[in-house]
């Protein structure tokens, strides 16, 4: 009868030996430089890491399908569905530099002046 005993590893060599799976992403912003209206598209081409064109592309697709009303996702129209979603992640994406949204900002001023 043999007995195998296994050597512990130490934390370095785990770690070294093992790949990195994920990618850790800076949070969302929107940048003060390189936009073309208020830098949603460059915001999210930033954090997801791809061209900034194709961000821009499908906002353009998703207006004019929007206005043409012949799309539908699951039974409900998208009515204008890249105008609407752009100006959401205007409010809700904040800006470079900035800790809050300007939806936060506008929230957290309305509650102070509500006491």
């Amino acid at each position: 009868m043999s007995s195998f005993t296994e050597e512990p590893q130490s934390d370095s060599e785990t770690t070294a030996s093992e790949p990195t799976t994920s990618r850790s992403r800076r949070p969302i912003r929107r940048p003060v430089k390189g936009r073309m209206l208020a830098g949603v598209a460059a915001g999210i081409s930033q954090h997801f890491d791809i061209d900034v064109t194709i961000v821009r592309v499908v906002f353009a697709v998703l207006t004019i399908v929007g206005f043409t009303g012949i799309a539908y996702l699951g039974g409900m129209p998208l009515y204008l569905g890249g105008i609407p979603l752009y100006l959401a992640c205007w409010l809700l994406i904040p800006e470079e530099g900035s800790e809050h949204s300007i939806a936060a900002t506008f929230l957290r001023n309305r509650q102070i002046r509500s006491r």
